[in-house]
């Protein structure tokens, strides 16, 4: 029997008009993008806290933390990479991801399959252990009214 590890990572940006944005390592066609630090992928974000999470290593700010200028506009699939470097050295694989992305707009179902190879490739694994969805909030809240994204990912680590 394998050793399992299961991490859950949340993140939120706020969003505004004219940056770019970045979901699951792909850029989106927006009107809108994350105000971050970083190149602002908060499905990365909170996919990297989730990672961290199962394995007690803390969050995504004690090891890339917004305070040091080295991650300022840094591309965030970099940071999936360094993570996953931690779970290998530590002898763990991801088993599988799940990712939820609640954004009221722009629609995300054209990328959600090139999100899915992108962190498939940087995680090590098939894609078919990479589940990402997208819903909005029905215009409730700060998601519903277009003000900011947030994320909801869930991993399992096998050793």
């Amino acid at each position: 029997m394998e050793d399992i590890r299961i991490g859950n990572g949340y993140d939120v940006h706020a969003l505004a008009p004219g940056l770019p944005l970045w979901l699951g390592g792909i850029r989106i066609e927006s009107e809108v993008g994350c105000i971050a630090h970083s190149d602002g992928d908060v499905a990365i974000h909170a996919l990297c806290d989730a990672l961290l999470g199962a394995l007690a290593l803390g969050d995504i700010g004690k090891h890339f933390p917004d305070s040091d200028d080295a991650y300022r506009g840094i591309d965030s699939k970099i940071l999936l990479e360094r993570t996953m470097d931690m779970v290998r050295e530590r002898g763990w694989r991801v088993g599988n991801a799940d990712i939820t992305i609640a954004m009221q707009r722009p629609k995300l179902r054209p990328y959600i399959d090139s999100m899915r190879e992108c962190i498939a490739s940087i995680a090590g694994t098939d894609i078919g252990c990479i589940s990402i969805k997208a819903t909005t909030t029905e215009k409730l809240g700060f998601v519903g009214r277009g003000e900011g994204c947030e994320v909801f990912a869930s991993v399992l680590l096998l050793k």
